[in-house]
């Protein structure tokens, strides 16, 4: 993993979280992998429903506390 595909969105509230993400993904490669990090409530629904809306895969998500951190492979 680089810094190029992680992205702490922590702090940041709806819809900053999928908006960083969308540009994130944008630079990146078909089947690259975005390592998210999220602490906004509103992101269990919104991160899930980009990835399917935008034809991306989310491959994992983990709760650690308060921060959701999910893996989304780029479509």
């Amino acid at each position: 993993m680089t810094d190029t595909n992680t992205l702490d969105a922590t702090g940041l509230l709806c819809p900053l979280p999928v908006l960083k993400a969308r540009k994130r993904l944008g630079t990146l490669s078909s089947g690259d992998r975005l390592h998210l990090s999220t602490d906004d409530p509103a992101a269990v629904v919104d991160v899930p429903h980009f990835c399917n809306e935008a034809g991306h895969v989310l491959e994992d998500t983990r709760e650690d506390g308060a921060v959701m951190h999910w893996v989304i492979r780029k479509g």
